[in-house]
């Protein structure tokens, strides 16, 4: 036993010594970026403690599993933050960067829809059209236009065009109409509005509430014949005119505002994201760093171009790192991979619900005929991580975690199933995240008796804020449009007096080794469909639509389905409430996403002794026909009507044979 326990000593002094000497090569790496920083201080402590304290075999084990995961996530982290670092002191702006790429490879193709694309040297030529079109207009440096246009190649030379006089462009989510979509406009000062020919009916229901800003009909040369609405100027048309010249570059500071990028706006009034310049060239650069792609390769990007994901993540493979770029107008579980097998794409994008619909798809020969080595995104679901992996035979996955809005990102570099990134267990000081206690049900934070928050362990679930510090890019927080909205986003005295951090209003689990893993959105929030929803605005819609009487909101379940779908209980003790004009109004007032699947109608409101709306017992209950003996509603999604939860549509929902 003796002479055992000396080998284990030994060994365990040896790991100590390649460690400490790992780590001092690590630092001497980092400190020329985080000299005097307490981040680096506070690291190098951590592991003191770690090499102090009587567990050290238990850092041993910890630092055996995970030193070739942090050696990789460390490599990841230091060529992002200097390439960052680098671009910023030589006041790298989005147009500037992509006049490089650009000159680089002119012949190439950056984006592919279908049967058509746009070469590098096209794309060019397009944006200098739209600057040199918009300059004689009389549009301004600062200024703000409206673009709301579903995906096609043109979509990113608009913004990008109109970025080269800098003016700041609001990428609006097209499934918005009504008030939703005149708020978009005003929220941000919109000066004028750039929309696609498919949006024409959009546009002309608010055309007489928005006649002080000038309207760009954009004809996609698919539908060049595509009527021209009235008291428009047709663009496509226009810019045939203009000189493809190269427009002067105008000095810009990196972290100008490039866009708004709406995050999701649950009773008409989204929150305007600030995406400035350096976050533009973060973004892409992280997850190009992070899969080890290259200029060579070619992504499939099925998103939406007026989200994070599908216009800045994806289309910023192309603008920023020289990729080709695949794009399709509407996602098709069905196409996804004849596309990529189609145009030869060697990595593909994905979202949670991609996944679950592709599996779906029954097997066929297109399952595994495609090039696509490495798939990334956010959302896939750990019970269905294997199973797509092994009928689709893609090597690798990489699931990040990240907001519009955010500073606190999260990447699994090495294919752990199920989680949504890491943290070094030993010198987890150096990327500034922390989880902390709340109220898993309110999202209030908890703190101790000093004020601080508190800092949860292995397996706790916990709040995740990121530190922000505006003096690194990586690390700042632009915020909102609406500074009142920036404000509550932000978390203050987290570990001392006066530090500030963004929360995230996610709760995650953090495993011994340092693997995050999601849990639940805090408070009012529940995800579906890739969006989140906010149940305290729906609530305010529905209480509206049925004369002002209480509505409660909430989340629910579904076996096998990402996400939550919402569930709205209605008091209606008078029995007056109209169903099919509720579903109408529904269709007016909210995104589809935002709508409830199911209704309970309540004989009366359940309060608390505070006069508190009581959800977590309509939660339990949820929409079980067997438990619950109140009226139930599903909402039919070919009818777009609500009608009566029967026991076989309820055993349908359960089992998957209702496609939602």
């Amino acid at each position: 036993m003796s002479e055992k326990r000396g080998v284990r000593f030994e060994e365990a002094e040896r790991c100590k010594g390649i460690i400490l000497t790992s780590i001092a090569l690590t630092t001497a790496g980092l400190g020329w970026l985080l000299r005097g920083s307490p981040t680096m201080m506070s690291a190098v402590a951590t592991l003191g403690a770690y090499l102090l304290t009587g567990d050290r075999y238990q850092w041993i084990y910890l630092w055996k599993k995970t030193h070739k995961r942090d050696f990789l996530g460390l490599r990841v982290l230091l060529a992002t933050m200097f390439r960052i670092w680098r671009w910023e002191k030589q006041g790298q702006s989005v147009v500037s960067r992509w006049a490089e790429i650009a000159k680089l490879y002119p012949e190439k193709k950056a984006f592919i829809m279908g049967d058509r694309a746009l070469t590098f040297r096209q794309g060019e030529d397009f944006s200098n059209r739209i600057a040199w079109y918009f300059k004689r207009q009389g549009f301004k440096s600062g200024e703000v236009i409206a673009l709301f246009m579903e995906t096609q190649p043109e979509y990113i030379f608009v913004w990008l065009g109109l970025a080269k006089m800098k003016v700041t462009t609001a990428l609006v989510n097209t499934n918005l109409r009504g008030q939703q979509l005149i708020h978009c406009l005003r929220i941000v000062g919109c000066k004028a509005v750039v929309f696609g020919d498919e949006m024409a009916d959009a546009i002309k229901e608010i055309q007489s509430e928005i006649h002080d800003m000038p309207l760009f009909q954009f004809n996609s040369p698919e539908r060049d014949g595509s009527t021209v609405l009235q008291d428009t100027v047709p663009l496509a048309a226009e810019l045939e005119e203009m000189s493809s010249e190269t427009f002067p570059i105008v000095p810009t500071n990196p972290r100008d505002t490039l866009l708004y990028i709406y995050t999701s706006g649950t009773t008409g009034f989204p929150k305007a994201a600030i995406i400035t310049n350096i976050r533009f060239l973060l973004i892409p650069l992280g997850v190009f760093t992070s899969v080890r792609l290259s200029p060579a390769d070619v992504v499939y990007d099925p998103l939406p171009l007026h989200h994070t994901a599908g216009g800045v993540l994806g289309a910023g493979q192309a603008i920023t790192q020289g990729c080709t770029v695949v794009l399709r107008r509407k996602f098709s579980a069905s196409n996804y991979w004849s596309d990529a097998a189609k145009h030869g794409c060697t990595a593909a994008q994905y979202i949670g619900e991609i996944c679950r619909y592709l599996l779906s798809v029954p097997a066929g020969p297109s399952d595994k005929a495609h090039k696509v080595k490495v798939i990334f995104g956010n959302g896939l679901r750990p019970q269905i991580w294997q199973e797509f992996v092994d009928r689709f035979g893609v090597g690798r996955v990489l699931e990040f975690y990240g907001a519009t809005e955010g500073n606190s990102n999260l990447i699994n570099l090495d294919n752990k199933v199920g989680a949504i990134g890491f943290l070094s267990r030993l010198v987890s000081s150096i990327y500034p995240l922390t989880l902390v206690r709340c109220d898993e049900i309110t999202g209030e934070i908890l703190r101790d008796d000093n004020g601080r928050c508190i800092t949860c362990g292995p397996h706790e679930p916990g709040l995740l804020l990121g530190k922000i510090d505006p003096k690194k890019a990586i690390l700042t927080f632009a915020g909102y449009a609406d500074k009142t909205a920036s404000e509550k986003k932000m978390v203050r005295n987290v570990r001392i007096e006066g530090d500030c951090y963004f929360n995230t209003g996610d709760i995650l689990v953090m495993d011994h080794y340092g693997y995050f893993y999601f849990k639940d959105r805090t408070g009012d929030t529940f995800r579906w469909r890739g969006e989140n929803v906010s149940t305290a605005e729906v609530e305010g819609v529905i209480s509206n639509l049925v004369g002002l009487k209480d509505a409660i909101v909430y989340g629910v379940t579904i076996p096998n389905t990402e996400g939550k779908a919402g569930m709205a209980a209605l008091a209606d003790p008078d029995h007056n409430i109209d169903i099919a004009a509720l579903s109408k109004g529904l269709k007016t007032s909210l995104p589809v996403y935002a709508r409830p699947l199911f209704l309970r109608i309540l004989p009366q409101t359940p309060l608390t002794a505070t006069f508190k709306l009581k959800k977590k017992e309509l939660m339990e209950v949820a929409y079980n026909v067997n438990v619950c003996k109140d009226p139930l509603y599903f909402l039919d999604q070919k009818l777009g009507e609500y009608v009566p939860l029967t026991q076989k549509m309820y055993e349908d929902i359960v089992l998957g044979n209702i496609r939602l």
